[in-house]
């Protein structure tokens, strides 16, 4: 199979061309390198069946070209991390929304199937937890920044389901809840590589809020053979999946276990989400996801739990800083 993947030197999308290359298929990425990384690729770059192109999916020629080589096409490429919503909310709308109109409108021209990756923010202020794929949604303020992202993420859900609708293009959406592992960066806001980070170099271990909001986290190999399955199966088209773990943590208690599992003398410290975000930040008190949609379709169910995740992303950070020498 050829398969194209959009962001594909990204965190989730390098480890997805890794899976396919390592199954005999043919990748080809497009990545501008916003918030991927040719280190995440850099492994694969000399392989006979890779194939890689540092350009924006705005650019529609050339997404056509690799559009019209694939068989299916993995819709990664997005603004990521609470962060950079924040720091960059045009960027974040423009490159989620117009990105997608461009790779769906592509992809209609020769009905090539079209997973595109969503996220559990779509969920918003939900209380009805665990979150269920056919749940409301329920967004805050449009003065409120953050509520930019979920809504971008949202309004691509719904082209995605319009073209399959009207057009027969046959789409298939994944809600993302909190993907980790190995080759993530912290850089965005992404919770476990920054305490991880901080706990290996002894700096305070930096909770946002009061620690108690909670998460699931899933490992990238988890979540890489869910989509594989999804893309693969007839009966996808037209859905929306959740994909994740129901292992559930608060963040403070996810702090003190990266703490513990690394060792460190790292202090856990505090600080309020207006200092860290922006003036009435709010956040979800709880994301859970409710799995039983895709577990049903194709058996998928979270193989590593929360600790074995954790030494994971530990286990390459300490690697990193032994091969860099700091």
């Amino acid at each position: 199979m050829r398969v194209l993947i959009t962001g594909g030197a990204g965190f989730i999308g390098s480890h997805l061309a890794d899976a396919y290359i390592e199954r005999g298929d043919e990748v080809y990425i497009i990545d501008d390198l916003s918030t991927g990384s040719i280190e995440n690729i850099k492994h694969l770059k000399a392989h006979p069946r890779f194939h890689y192109t540092i350009d924006s999916v705005h650019n529609a020629p050339i997404v056509a070209e690799l559009v019209d080589q694939c068989d299916v096409v993995f819709h990664l490429a997005a603004a990521v991390g609470v962060r950079l919503i924040v720091e960059s909310p045009v960027r974040t709308i423009e490159t989620n929304v117009h990105g997608t109109e461009v790779v769906l409108a592509q992809a209609n021209k020769k009905k090539k199937k079209v997973l595109i990756a969503s996220t559990s923010e779509v969920y918003g202020l939900s209380a009805d937890v665990p979150f269920r794929e056919d749940g409301c949604l329920v967004l805050g303020a449009t003065t409120k920044g953050r509520w930019s992202y979920a809504c971008s993420k949202a309004i691509d859900e719904f082209l995605a389901l319009a073209y399959w609708r009207e057009k027969r293009l046959p789409t298939i959406i994944v809600r993302l809840f909190n993907t980790v592992g190995p080759r993530q960066t912290g850089q965005y806001g992404m919770v476990i590589p920054t305490f991880v980070k901080q706990a290996l170099a002894g700096r305070p271990i930096t909770v946002y809020g009061d620690g108690r909001q909670s998460r699931c986290f899933c490992h990238v190999s988890d979540v890489v053979g869910a989509l594989m399955r999804l893309m693969e199966h007839p009966q996808a088209v037209g859905e929306v999946f959740n994909i994740g773990s129901n292992e559930e943590v608060t963040i403070l208690e996810l702090a003190e276990r990266v703490r513990k599992l690394t060792g460190s003398p790292s202090e856990i410290v505090f600080v309020p989400y207006d200092e860290a975000y922006e003036q009435g930040f709010e956040d979800m008190p709880r994301r859970v996801p409710d799995i039983s949609k895709i577990n049903a379709l194709v058996g998928f169910r979270p193989t590593k739990s929360l600790d074995e995740i954790l030494q994971t992303v530990i286990d390459f950070y300490a690697g990193r800083t032994t091969a860099h020498g700091d």
